[in-house]
């Protein structure tokens, strides 16, 4: 298995990363939130947003055409 390391301080992976954006994750913050990463020396968050910035959050499309991803989430719950 190739692994990609986008955050050497915790050890978490690009694959990691992509899956925390699909679980809704879509900013840097929040991915912080989910596994730490870019919470220690900070030099993996400009990898963390292109990463979040090539399509890896699937709900962007719904923010950037105007709609509420807090309303999706509500109608899930």
């Amino acid at each position: 298995m190739n692994r990609v390391y986008v955050c050497s301080c915790f050890g978490v992976t690009e694959q990691q990363v992509k899956k925390h954006a699909a679980d809704g994750a879509c900013t840097p913050r929040q991915i912080a939130s989910a596994c730490k990463a870019g919470t220690d020396c900070g030099s993996c968050v400009r990898r963390i947003q292109a990463i979040l910035g090539r399509g890896a959050c699937p709900r962007r499309e719904l923010v950037e055409q105007g709609g509420s991803v807090l309303a999706e989430l509500d109608e899930a719950a």
